[in-house]
């Protein structure tokens, strides 16, 4: 000992003298010659790696939990493929990686579903309704668990809770023009916002949900004035909000210290005269009595794949003054009013720090400071090329943000987020090992997400399943922090949670389980055929079970990014040597462990 406290002495001493910087520090990985020796030595975890460098895991956590806010879910290979990275590198690979589109996916699924009836002879292939939602979420939960464009997966999911369509509508028996809709998303996931504002605007699924679609011109005799609801929504859900803003989010504020509306009513009207004359874009196969589509073609004959023209008959031509002071000239094309309009919004200051704020709540935690919104509005506002609304950039600006990666503000009260329903489960399903089609492309979840309240494009209405600004009663109102996830975390969601996580994980349990049925010529309901279904692989997992703090350790890299809380640990270590009998002790042991990380605070919360 006196040895080593004179060497330790000797090291500190050449340090102050020198002012050197040096590397070769316990834990460096120099062992050379050393020897140590500890009360447990289990393989895995044996006392040299306090030495030699190879336990200290900071930077796989690190990596885990980047990947946790950039991905759908990370398993162990992907972690560490990208530990050994520059994240900056990886995003950029993934701004490159071609896009895995939802369309071709829920085309297949739908071409699949019909041969299979044909060959049986059981419907007539004319008469089975469809593809709708069901047809939508299998291709949904395929791509979100099987694409490589990992990124623009998460960044597209991101973006269909800020520009709102929903199945909760007709467009639930469309699964086509949802998944039409989706892949607008994907294509702007990393394009510029204007021209994204600009192709919802156009889509038939945005234009039939916020009823702009077959929108006519006022015509004072007989009472009918356009529809407001998509003026409104453009303005308060998808570009400026309700009120001024300054660059870092916060509210301008008036002379008397009150919010400063960004718009009144006299705008929504204004507004809504611009989005007047947009109709059909194209028809579809099953329009007998028209060659060309036209204004008033309803949902049964349109072609949810092309945009929406504008036909100018049904148009209003006036000028339109707009949040207050823009003019929109009278007797121009009505599409140059659609793109001036946009090309307004998009400019106004208002959307950078809106969007911005929206989308770091999506990625990377509930509360960012203000700063952060600022320095990511600064990157909306110039990626660096003098290019504004570069979603790319904002993205990779968001995740590279000293805010996101540093250690420093993990622990603050507002570095949090509460993981959302579809997250937990998709981290589950590519975080761990599992057996079968991980994909789950023949299983539509649909018990999971009427259980949890969530399901893609399946918000109760155009603001989400949760607001942005959403104070759940408690001591996150106290402390004037807003979590909006917790809107649908209540005290059946919870439960609901946590039978579905026992199931998961349970020795007989199933991830992914599902049938299809047909009636046969009595009445009886018999199986169509088999989805597959997906498990946990115990047996990737079953060598650390008798070593429970090897366990813990290895369902902590991919579950809880390192984050694991002392007292889980510790009850871990009590409750999980209990389970020592039987023939699958050791898959009930691990099956036990995963179920009580995945129910746990640790892993429903974002650090």
């Amino acid at each position: 000992m006196k040895h080593l406290f004179t060497f330790l002495i000797a090291i500190l001493s050449t340090a102050l003298v020198n002012g050197q910087e040096y590397t070769d520090y316990i834990g460096a990985g120099h062992a050379e010659g050393i020897t140590v020796t500890s009360s447990s030595d289990t393989e895995g975890s044996e006392a040299i790696k306090t030495i030699d460098g190879t336990g200290m895991d900071s930077r796989l956590f690190e990596t885990g939990r980047f990947l946790s806010q950039a991905t759908m879910g990370a398993d162990l290979d992907l972690i560490n493929t990208v530990k050994d990275m520059d994240y900056a590198d990886w995003i950029d690979e993934q701004l490159a990686e071609p896009i895995t589109y939802l369309q071709p996916t829920v085309e297949s699924v739908w071409t699949e579903r019909i041969d299979t009836i044909t060959a049986r002879g059981l419907e007539d292939p004319e008469e089975v309704f469809g593809p709708a939602m069901r047809e939508f979420s299998f291709g949904w939960w395929h791509n979100t668990m099987t694409a490589d464009d990992l990124l623009r997966q998460k960044v597209a999911f991101a973006l269909s809770q800020i520009l709102v369509i929903s199945s909760n509508s007709d467009l639930g028996g469309e699964a086509i023009a949802m998944a039409n809709y989706y892949d607008k998303l994907l294509d702007g996931s990393f394009g510029n916002y204007k021209d994204l504002l600009t192709d919802v605007t156009l889509h038939a699924s945005m234009g039939y949900y916020l009823s702009h679609l077959n929108n006519p011109k006022a015509i004072p005799e007989e009472n009918v004035h356009p529809d407001e609801n998509y003026a409104r929504e453009i303005m308060q859900l998808f570009s400026i909000g309700l009120y001024e803003l300054n660059n870092d989010g916060t509210h301008q504020l008036d002379n008397d210290g009150n919010s400063i509306p960004t718009y009144d009513n006299d705008d929504i009207k204004e507004m809504a005269k611009i989005f007047t004359g947009l109709g059909a874009g194209g028809i579809n196969e099953n329009v007998w009595w028209t060659d060309e589509p036209y204004f008033g073609l309803g949902t049964w004959g349109i072609d949810w794949t092309v945009p929406l023209a504008m036909y100018e008959d049904f148009h209003e031509t006036e000028q339109k003054v707009i949040l207050k002071n823009d003019t929109i000239p009278a007797n121009q094309p009505g599409m140059d009013d659609i793109n001036q309009t946009i090309d307004i919004l998009f400019n106004h200051q208002n959307v950078p720090p809106f969007v911005s704020y929206r989308m770091i709540q999506r990625l990377v935690k509930s509360n960012p400071t203000p700063a952060y919104v600022e320095r990511i509005a600064n990157v909306f506002i110039d990626n660096g090329n003098g290019e504004r609304g570069d979603m790319g950039a904002v993205v990779k600006a968001i995740l590279l943000d000293e805010e996101a990666r540093s250690g420093e503000y993990m622990w603050e009260q507002h570095s949090s987020r509460l993981r959302e329903p579809l997250m937990r489960k998709t981290q589950f399903i590519r975080g761990l090992e599992v057996i079968g089609d991980p994909g789950g492309r023949y299983w539509d979840h649909f018990d999971y997400g009427n259980d949890l309240k969530q399901q893609a494009l399946n918000s109760p209405s155009v603001f989400n399943f949760y607001l942005p600004n959403h104070q759940p009663v408690g001591d996150i109102a106290v402390e004037d922090l807003v979590s909006p996830e917790f809107k649908i975390h209540d005290t059946g969601t919870a439960v609901n949670y946590f039978n579905s996580a026992r199931r998961w994980t349970a020795s007989w349990g199933r991830i992914l389980d599902g049938n299809d049925y047909y009636q046969d010529e009595n009445g009886d309901w018999q199986v169509l055929y088999h989805y597959g279904q997906t498990t946990i692989d115990f047996d990737a997992y079953t060598e650390y079970a008798s070593d429970v703090e090897l366990l813990i350790n290895e369902l902590d890299k991919v579950l809880t990014h390192g984050q694991l809380s002392d007292e889980l640990r510790e009850q871990l270590r009590i409750n999980l040597p209990e389970i020592q009998w039987g023939d699958n002790w050791e898959s009930d042991r691990v099956g036990t462990a995963i179920y009580l990380i995945t129910v746990s605070p640790d892993y429903s919360v974002i650090r």
